[in-house]
């Protein structure tokens, strides 16, 4: 039987009160009956690099926990740095390699099939890791599946083979370099989008415009990004899986969102939601996360932007309820709209309690958007300066 180590269990008790660092301190020390505790210390805690052995029977009783479970905590090792997930997720390539220069290697199914499980296991990765985390390996991932096809010889179904791996990375370096605001993105996905279209994908070539689309429309390129994201479900078309339909016209619908586009982007989202419920076709593998539960999220986020939070905020609350505590930048970004939903339903209290969890999160997590969320979310708390739990958090912000 596994244990939750002692840092996350007590980041998660913490959040799950809507207490920042600061306010658990003082609880301990009410506690205790010693002012003897700071948010320095709470952060070392959580952050592993000191164990709070004489505060155990004190964070049991504010926490809510049996002290046992703490203690048991304490005696678990934390869970994979990113090297250690990647070792695993992304092992030695089993096939021959193909050299630096060129020399014509004949390559055939084998290495085919590895660059496919390597592309699989660098989403898998991505699942786990964040961008800044990533970047590296993606990258190399990526000049390695270049090499293979541009210095190698093959038969023609080889090549579409190895172009679709080569695209699948490219899709995943391409979002892990946003994630890490990597000027690198939008070459790479172009670079991708070329290699699934000489194959043939057109579902995959979708996925990689649309792709673009959404990261052209997060840096302000909303022109550009719409027309993308529009031309991205042309391009699948009707035939295309109902999953991948349904993505495509999720990031449509965010294209329009952000363009101020409101009638275009319910439409879109209704379209996703049709898309996904027609069932149609087998869903190509990339697409495997794409379901209900991630319709429902961009529904809210579109709702959150339409400034309509009555309708954003039961969609987030009931989702996230259910939410892999594992995918922590997705549960950062989807609770930053949570936060600035509850603002703008004039619930500072509650706002203010989701926030301490966004940042609490993102710096956990080496990913440039949500750092940007958590400015976005700290940015329209101002308005509520100056009640209590909002002057908390934006001082706990400040520190």
């Amino acid at each position: 039987m596994s244990f939750e180590p002692l840092p996350g269990m007590l980041r998660r008790l913490r959040a799950s009160r809507g207490w920042s660092q600061a306010r658990l301190a003082r609880a301990l020390c009410e506690s205790a009956g010693r002012p003897t505790v700071t948010r320095h210390d709470v952060s070392r805690w959580e952050r592993g690099k000191r164990v709070p052995r004489d505060w155990l029977p004190s964070l049991a009783d504010v926490l809510g926990v049996a002290v046992e479970t703490l203690e048991r905590a304490t005696a678990t090792e934390s869970g994979p740095v990113p090297a250690e997930a990647l070792s695993v997720l992304l092992p030695p390539s089993q096939a021959v390699p193909v050299p630096h220069a060129t020399t014509g290697r004949r390559v055939g199914r084998t290495t085919a099939d590895d660059l496919a499980t390597r592309a699989h296991g660098l989403r898998l990765a991505d699942d786990v890791l964040a961008g800044g985390d990533l970047i590296g390996p993606a990258f190399r991932e990526l000049d390695s599946a270049v090499r293979v096809v541009r210095e190698s010889t093959h038969s023609d179904a080889v090549r579409a083979a190895l172009l679709t791996s080569l695209a699948e990375i490219a899709q995943i370096a391409g979002w892990v370099a946003s994630d890490a605001a990597d000027p690198r993105a939008e070459s790479t996905y172009r670079l991708g989008l070329d290699a699934a279209r000489e194959a043939g994908d057109t579902a995959l070539a979708a996925q990689l415009a649309g792709s673009l689309a959404y990261h052209l429309t997060n840096n302000g390129r909303l022109d550009d990004g719409v027309a993308l994201a529009v031309a991205a479900v042309a391009e699948a078309g009707p035939e295309a899986p109902g999953k991948t339909r349904a993505l495509f016209h999720d990031r449509a619908a965010w294209a329009h969102t952000q363009a101020g586009d409101e009638q275009a982007a319910m439409r879109s989202l209704d379209a996703a939601h049709e898309a996904l419920t027609d069932g149609s076709g087998d869903a190509p593998a990339w697409a495997y996360w794409v379901n209900e539960d991630e319709l429902r999220i961009m529904d809210a986020r579109v709702f959150t932007e339409l400034r309509r939070p009555l309708r954003a905020v039961p969609l987030l609350t009931d989702v996230l309820q259910g939410y892999p505590a594992t995918l922590m930048r997705e549960r950062a970004l989807y609770e930053s709209w949570l936060a600035v939903a509850y603002a703008d339903a004039n619930e500072p209290e509650h706002a203010a309690r989701v926030a301490t969890r966004v940042i609490g999160l993102s710096g956990e997590v080496a990913s440039a958007r949500t750092s940007d969320r958590v400015r976005v979310v700290l940015s329209r708390l101002t308005e509520y300066g100056e009640v209590p739990e909002v002057r908390e958090v934006l001082e706990y912000a400040r520190t």
